[in-house]
């Protein structure tokens, strides 16, 4: 089966990006140009969105489309059926049952993952512009935990960066990966990383976020550039 894109969106991209296989998770991504958005994009590409997004500026308008793209062909490999999910009154994409996924858009990249939830329980995605060095510095304490801060002493400017915009990326894919499990929000404040090498992290719950989900868990997460982009990943196995 042939999906039409439109002109704002390039071809979708199958490239498995990061250093470790997971079985069964499909990815999709593509390039999206909202000055090449067309009014009627959404529609001519069959993609539903709510009266919220069909009334929001172009460049809200073509992520979502491209996110859903991106989401729906990832679908139509993984299941055979060409399923679009909806956006939830959390503003979390509303998957099929059975599956799992996740989708990251900004700064004109689009990315989506799904997989069958008995393999995967939860997985979460994030795609971020890297932070530049002062503006790193502006939000770290906002981000990082105190132990966070102390071990980003000894690294250049430019590492400290590095590991900031990692730290934001890899909270919000822990966020993304839990939240539909334990259905409680939280917040940068309320995780740790732990350590990270070039492929892979290691972070720690500091709250209870359910009886299962408690302070002390820890769970592993991975992280390569993608396109200019840093992308993170945190996938929970069945």
């Amino acid at each position: 089966m042939t999906l039409n894109l439109p002109d704002c969106c390039s071809p979708l991209d199958s490239t498995w990006p990061f250093a470790d296989a997971l079985p069964g998770v499909v990815i999709r991504s593509c390039r999206f140009d909202p000055a090449l958005f067309a009014a009627d994009d959404l529609q001519r590409c069959a993609i539903p969105a709510p009266d919220n997004i069909q009334r929001s500026v172009a460049k809200r308008q073509s992520e979502f489309l491209a996110g859903r793209l991106c989401a729906r062909d990832a679908l139509l490999a993984l299941t055979g059926s060409p399923e679009v999910p909806a956006l939830g009154e959390d503003r979390a994409p509303v998957w099929p049952a059975g599956i799992t996924g996740s989708i990251s858009h900004g700064h004109g990249l689009a990315t989506a993952l799904v997989a069958r939830s008995d393999q995967w329980r939860g997985l979460g995605l994030d795609l971020e512009e890297p932070l530049t060095a002062t503006r790193a510095q502006r939000l770290a304490k906002q981000l990082l935990t105190e132990p966070e801060l102390q071990r980003l002493a000894g690294l250049s400017p430019e590492q400290q960066a590095e590991r900031i915009t990692l730290t934001f990326s890899i909270k919000e894919s822990l966020f993304k990966a839990l939240y539909p499990l334990v259905g409680k929000r939280f917040y940068f404040q309320d995780a740790e990383l732990l350590e990270c090498d070039g492929v892979r992290a290691r972070l720690r719950l500091l709250i209870d976020l359910s009886e299962e989900w408690t302070a002390g868990r820890e769970l592993d997460g991975y992280h390569c550039m993608f396109q200019g982009r840093l992308l993170s990943l945190v996938a929970i196995p069945a």
